[in-house]
C-alpha cells in the first residue's frame, strides 16, 4: 500500500527567532531584518576549521557555534589577528553564531555582526548539550513531511494513524479510545514527518491541535472536556488501520500469518484493514490491534504460534 502519490512533500523552514524562543537564547547581536531569517538545514557547524581560514566545503547556511576550543583560539590571538579571523568568517554570510557555556564575547566579533548583519547569541548550556538539543528540534522541525486525512491516537503507547472514507466512523472511534482513558494527537489532519529512515512521527496541525469534530454536534475541545492526560502533542506512527465498509463476500484477514505494510515516505509501517458494520466495538478492535502489534515487536507472534501448534496436530493426527 503506497501513500505517497500525488502527495507533495513540504520543504520546511524554521524561522531564526523560534529557535531563540525554544533555547531561550540571549541575544547579542540581531539585525532589524531578524524576523526574515529563516533555518532551512537541520545540521550545525562548530567554525574551528573557518576561524584558521580554510573554508573548502563550508556550508553557511548551518547554525554556527562557538565552543571553548574554538573560544580559545581565538583568546590567543592579538586584536588584529582576531579581527581578521572573525572578518573573513562573518562575511560568509553565516546564517548566526552562537556562543556556548556562557562565554564571553570578544568586542571584534559584534563589530563583524553589525558590519554583515549577522545575528550573534549566547547560551549557558554546554556545547555538547546545547549541539545535541539543537539537532534534534532542527531534525524533527525540517523534516520531510506530509498530510493525510485522517486520526492519529497513542493506544497503550502504540501509535495507530485510522485511516478511511469521511463519515466512516474515524473521530468517534478516537472519543471512545479517549474515553476509555487514551490519548488523541490529531483529527481530520495528520503531519507525518521523517525524523530518521525508519521513523515516522505525527502531529495536528496547530489550528485544530486538540480538536475534534463529531457530525451531530460540532467541534469539541478534547483537552477541557477529558483532561490533559487526554491528549499528546506528537508520536510516532506505529501501526496504520484501514477502515472500510464491510463487504459481504470479501475475504478479510482471520488468522493474521500475513503481515501488511503501507509505505509512507520510503518508511514501511504494519498495516490492517478493519471491516466497519453496525455492532462492532471498534474501539475495543483497535485497542486489540494495538497490544498484538506491540506483542509482535516484543517477539511474540500469536498467528505464527498457533500455526505451529495446528501444524503439530495435524502432524500427530497423521502418525496414528
Amino acid at each position: 500500500m503506497d501513500m505517497n502519490s500525488n502527495i507533495p512533500k513540504q520543504k520546511h523552514k524554521v524561522p531564526l527567532r523560534s529557535v531563540i524562543k525554544e533555547f531561550n537564547l540571549e541575544e547579542i547581536y540581531v539585525p532589524e531584518n531578524l524576523e526574515k531569517i529563516m533555518v532551512e538545514i537541520n545540521e550545525v557547524n562548530r567554525p574551528g576549521l573557518q576561524l584558521t581560514g580554510f573554508f573548502d566545503h563550508f556550508e553557511s547556511s548551518r547554525i554556527q557555534i562557538i565552543g571553548k576550543a574554538e573560544y580559545h583560539y581565538l583568546l590567543n590571538m592579538t586584536s588584529d589577528e582576531r579581527k581578521k579571523s572573525l572578518d573573513q568568517f562573518f562575511s560568509k554570510k553565516v546564517v548566526c553564531v552562537v556562543f556556548s557555556s556562557g562565554l564571553d564575547i570578544f568586542e571584534e566579533t559584534i563589530e563583524c555582526a553589525k558590519e554583515y548583519g549577522t545575528p550573534v547569541f549566547r547560551t549557558q548550556t554546554s556545547t555538547s548539550h546545547f549541539v545535541a538539543a539543537l539537532i534534534s528540534y532542527l531534525n524533527l522541525t525540517l523534516a520531510p513531511c506530509i498530510t493525510r486525512h485522517g486520526v492519529l491516537v497513542e493506544v497503550y503507547g502504540e501509535g495507530i494513524l485510522i485511516l478511511g472514507d469521511s463519515g466512516i466512523g474515524k473521530s468517534e472511534i478516537a472519543i471512545e479510545l479517549v474515553k476509555r482513558g487514551h490519548r488523541l494527537i490529531a483529527d481530520d489532519a495528520v503531519e507525518i514527518r521523517k525524523v530518521s529512515d525508519k521513523t515516522l512521527v505525527g502531529q495536528a496541525p496547530e489550528l485544530i491541535r486538540h480538536y475534534i469534530e463529531l457530525r451531530g454536534i460540532g467541534i469539541v475541545d478534547v483537552r477541557r472536556l477529558f483532561g490533559m492526560g487526554s491528549i499528546k502533542m506528537t508520536e510516532k506512527l506505529d501501526l496504520v488501520v484501514n477502515l472500510e465498509p464491510w463487504q459481504q463476500g470479501k475475504f478479510y484477514e482471520r488468522v493474521g500469518l500475513e503481515t501488511e505494510y503501507a509505505d509512507i515516505m520510503g518508511v514501511k509501517i504494519p498495516s490492517i484493514t478493519i471491516p466497519v458494520n453496525p455492532g462492532r466495538n471498534l474501539a475495543v478492535v483497535l485497542e486489540i490491534a494495538a497490544m498484538n502489534n506491540r506483542q509482535k515487536k516484543m517477539g511474540y507472534d500469536t498467528a505464527v504460534e498457533f500455526n505451529k501448534r495446528l501444524m503439530a496436530q495435524m502432524q500427530d493426527d497423521s502418525d496414528r
